[in-house]
């Protein structure tokens, strides 16, 4: 079994983790007490990814005040709800990424979540000794779906696009792979439909965290991967 890529870049909301109930709770707690537009739960998850602030703007019209208003409600709010345990992962996930770690594959996160939450999680769950370098939206100038993460993580290890392949349940994950060079896994089992990730053209679609496996090494009895690569 060898490595077919030196580095995995992971989102984290929607792909390491289940945040969704807990963000979109939080979001319909926050519009209502601004007394702004009611918006389904779906409408709410379909903006998790990107940046905190953008998740109100683009979800309801509003003015840059209000948008920075929604934002400070939100972190207060998300405080208050982010009780231990809250936030479960994925099946498969600590397992899968433990393995990678193993086998000298490079495990990164690249969110659109701020750094104090994202370290706290990752600590939480016992990842970060298999993590050893992440980038939230607090250490770039450009958010996703802006190649920027992508690009500096390549550029901070020294890797060729080439190299490494960023894994993400959005379109907006999936854009800021392919707008980097990276070819892009689309988790199914996230906050984005199949349907979206297949019109981002990702490389591969998974179901489940573990299937990554057929996708980040080479088994002699399947060279070019598995079955479900698109």
């Amino acid at each position: 079994m060898t490595n077919k890529f030196k580095a995995v870049i992971l989102d984290f909301d929607g792909t390491i983790a289940d945040t969704r109930s807990l963000i979109v709770r939080t979001m319909q707690q926050t519009i209502a007490e601004l007394a702004l537009p009611a918006r389904t739960d779906d409408e709410c998850a379909a903006m998790i990814g990107l940046p905190l602030k953008q998740t109100f703007t683009d979800l309801i019209p509003m003015d840059d005040t209000t948008g920075d208003r929604c934002a400070e409600i939100y972190r207060r709010l998300f405080f208050q709800n982010n009780v231990p345990g809250a936030v479960p992962m994925f099946p498969g996930v600590g397992d899968m990424i433990r393995r990678m770690h193993a086998a000298d594959v490079l495990v990164t996160i690249a969110s659109s979540r701020l750094r104090p939450s994202l370290t706290a999680f990752v600590d939480e769950m016992g990842l970060a000794p298999y993590i050893p370098y992440i980038l939230s939206v607090s250490d770039v100038e450009r958010a996703k779906p802006a190649p920027e993460m992508v690009e500096k993580t390549l550029r901070e290890h020294a890797l060729l696009s080439s190299e490494a392949v960023v894994v993400g349940d959005t379109a907006f994950d999936i854009r800021m792979a392919h707008a980097a060079g990276v070819k892009a896994v689309g988790v199914t089992y996230g906050n984005g439909s199949r349907a979206s990730l297949e019109a981002e053209r990702a490389e591969w679609l998974i179901d489940s965290f573990s299937e990554l496996e057929g996708i980040v090494w080479n088994h002699p009895d399947t060279p070019e991967g598995r079955a479900f690569d698109m």
